[in-house]
């Protein structure tokens, strides 16, 4: 499952001795990267290093170190048949108890995560839109669904999604961190039309994505060229989201189609992003 603050602040409280298993290596094929990390108590863990049989050893060392009270040595681990785990590769994993520091370091690792996490801004907090903000409320986004009408967001109460009620949806994405992605639902071509030529004029955006036909892509292209002078905007449009290889209608399929699209647009821009950060350089003599 995800981590969040509320999640592991909640087992930390209950599960006052358990121990926290990293990966430390991992060598060719393998479940997850050195970036994985669960806790394991006496009756229950969180998170997870990759599933199968590799977590299910993991989880018994742990285990049999919290019984016995003693320190937990390192574990290296070939995933081939031996085990049970074909993946090919090697994982390394470490085992530490928790302390009340450790605790607190796992949670501003988790607060850091949360809040380096893109931003998706759904506009229009209709069927689809409640569906795509479901659907990418599992995905580590930051979701925030977007609407001019207080009723609709009213009825809208999924967790870990925000809302946000304005008169001006334009101005949400001038105001957007850089990376954000934008998908548009809303019950007005004429909104839709302002939101998008807003988004496709930065240049510093994931993904732009909007509900439609071949008729609605027609006319914003005219509106592009009538009102900015910038045909050539289209391109940077999704539209319809979601692609057309399923000809399906349904608010659920549409979203989990879109969920997909957006979610590889947005990752794949972190960390293109994440790779073209200046790195600091130290003089040395």
């Amino acid at each position: 499952m995800l981590a969040s603050r509320e999640d592991l602040r909640d087992f930390l409280r209950k599960e006052r001795d358990c121990i926290l298993v990293e990966v430390t290596g991992a060598v060719g094929s393998t479940p997850r990267d050195t970036d994985a990390w669960m806790l394991v108590s006496k009756s229950c863990s969180f998170s997870t290093i990759g599933g199968g049989q590799l977590e299910y050893m993991a989880i018994d060392h742990a285990r049999q170190a919290l019984r016995h009270s003693r320190p937990t040595a390192a574990m290296s681990i070939p995933l081939g048949p031996e085990i049970g785990q074909c993946c090919g590769g090697r994982v390394g994993l470490s085992f530490t108890a928790v302390t009340h520091e450790l605790a607190d370091e796992l949670v501003a690792r988790v607060d850091a995560e949360i809040a380096g996490r893109p931003h998706v801004y759904i506009f229009g907090a209709g069927h689809v839109g409640n569906a795509l903000a479901m659907a990418l409320s599992l995905a580590p986004m930051h979701t925030v669904l977007v609407d001019t009408r207080e009723d609709e967001l009213a009825a809208s109460r999924l967790s870990g999604v925000e809302t946000c009620l304005t008169a001006m949806p334009e101005a949400i994405v001038r105001g957007a961190p850089a990376g954000s992605s934008f998908v548009i639902l809303t019950h007005d071509h004429a909104l839709d039309f302002l939101i998008a030529a807003e988004a496709l004029q930065r240049d510093d955006v994931a993904y732009v994505g909007m509900i439609g036909s071949k008729t609605k892509r027609a006319t914003f292209k005219n509106w592009l060229t009538r009102d900015l002078g910038m045909p050539e905007l289209l391109d940077r449009l999704v539209c319809p989201i979601g692609g057309t290889a399923i000809r399906d209608k349904r608010p659920t399929v549409i979203a989990t189609l879109a969920a997909a699209e957006i979610t590889v647009a947005a990752l794949s821009f972190a960390a293109v992003a994440h790779c073209k950060k200046p790195t600091h350089k130290v003089d040395r003599p």
